[in-house]
């Protein structure tokens, strides 16, 4: 009876961690002529880029330098950049 609270403890702990979402450390990346961007938080459109068609790329990925997966819904697509200095480079 005596080491009931410190079980409840350890259980109490256990799911605060099993139960927890993780934080999600990808975004947003595109590519175009070996330059990485980050576009995490930018809106696609005529000042920044784009997503157009090409059945034989993938617009976005979820981490930059080949080492990430396509975005779902970005597959088929090619990223085109419009205005690089609205665009942020990928570190």
């Amino acid at each position: 009876m005596s080491k009931l609270p410190l079980l409840a403890f350890v259980l109490a702990a256990f799911a605060a961690v099993a139960f927890t979402s993780p934080q999600s450390l990808t975004g947003e990346f595109g590519e175009e002529n070996g330059i990485w961007y980050d576009v995490t938080n930018t809106d696609p459109g005529p000042d920044t880029y784009e997503c157009n068609t090409d059945p034989t790329k993938d617009c976005l990925f979820d981490q930059p330098f080949g080492m990430g997966s396509p975005i779902s819904g970005e597959t088929d697509r090619v990223f085109v950049v419009n205005d690089p200095d609205n665009l942020e480079l990928a570190q």
